[in-house]
């Protein structure tokens, strides 16, 4: 099999960056992992070209952070037609050593599966909508029941989750129209696809994969406290991210685009396939706002920079 490609997106937090990186690379499965860094101010670039790993095929330094999807979508421009795609953000640890393998073991004794993440955990409310366990054999996995549209986390969380090859051949890219991650995402594999999405749990809800997601950790803690030039007094890579985030208010903003996509989804106005800004190809000959996608990337660029 191919390995699967790894997208890994840091934005400040230079102290859960590195050892979320860390964790990733510790797995001695084979994976291909491309870096972007979008655009931060904290020596995060400075110590992600400290870190060596032959399975590090790309790393690149955003100019401007336009949001997190068009990052995530410039990564997945890269990915060859025969591989999984993992996403995993720069808050997860993770603790279970063959993640890869547990998930294509899933993977394989379920071929309707296209969409499979974990769970998220403290500080994060560990809250499931309504699942069905699934098991086959020594495999297991919770699918996902409904998905509902505008329904409070009816989704499988993007923080850390894989996609089948043959799912991304039938939607393409995160809509970036939207911009709405993986609350977009979910419903659109379930409703307009024929693939089933799930977690890494076990009928009992026990996690396949154990992951940590600490929000904060102390400067002595940090493994790049040698790159950090920050006083650690009046200001932190966690204070910088703070003021730099605006997931919270574009959701506000612009909630009614994920509406008006949904709309246009039921009523057969587009398909489930999206298109990217950096794939021409794939706007040509499917619908894509422009104009949607390229405010939604001005809200970032004038406010998250």
């Amino acid at each position: 099999m191919t390995p699967p490609f790894v997208n890994f997106t840091a934005f400040n937090r230079l102290g859960l960056t590195a050892q979320s990186l860390k964790s990733i690379l510790d797995t001695p499965d084979e994976f291909e992992m491309h870096i972007i860094d979008s655009n931060s101010t904290d020596d995060t670039w400075e110590y992600l070209q400290t870190v060596k790993d032959p399975r590090i095929k790309s790393m690149l330094k955003l100019p401007v952070n336009a949001g997190p999807i068009p990052a995530l979508n410039l990564n997945l421009t890269k990915r060859r037609p025969d591989q999984y795609f993992f996403n995993i953000d720069s808050d997860v640890v993770v603790k279970t050593r063959d993640w890869i393998k547990r998930f294509m073991k899933v993977f394989r004794a379920f071929p309707e599966v296209g969409l499979l993440g974990v769970q998220r955990v403290a500080p994060y409310i560990p809250i499931y909508t309504e699942v069905i366990p699934k098991v086959k054999g020594d495999a297991c996995y919770l699918e996902l029941k409904n998905g509902n549209v505008d329904v409070i986390l009816d989704f499988v969380h993007g923080c850390f989750m894989c996609m089948r090859p043959e799912l991304i051949e039938k939607i393409g890219y995160w809509s970036e129209e939207t911009c709405w991650g993986d609350a977009e995402l979910t419903p659109r594999v379930m409703h307009y696809t024929k693939f089933k999405t799930g977690y890494m749990s076990d009928p009992n809800k026990v996690p396949l994969i154990d992951i940590g997601m600490d929000q904060e950790i102390s400067c002595n803690k940090c493994l790049a406290r040698g790159v950090c030039k920050f006083n650690k007094t009046t200001e932190t890579c966690f204070t910088i991210r703070t003021r730099r985030y605006q997931n919270e208010s574009f959701v506000n903003k612009f909630k009614w685009k994920y509406l008006e996509f949904f709309k246009e989804l039921e009523q057969g106005k587009r398909t489930a396939r999206c298109g990217s800004i950096y794939d021409p190809a794939s706007t040509a000959n499917h619908v894509y706002n422009r104009e949607w996608a390229l405010e939604n990337m001005n809200y970032y660029i004038q406010n998250s920079n």
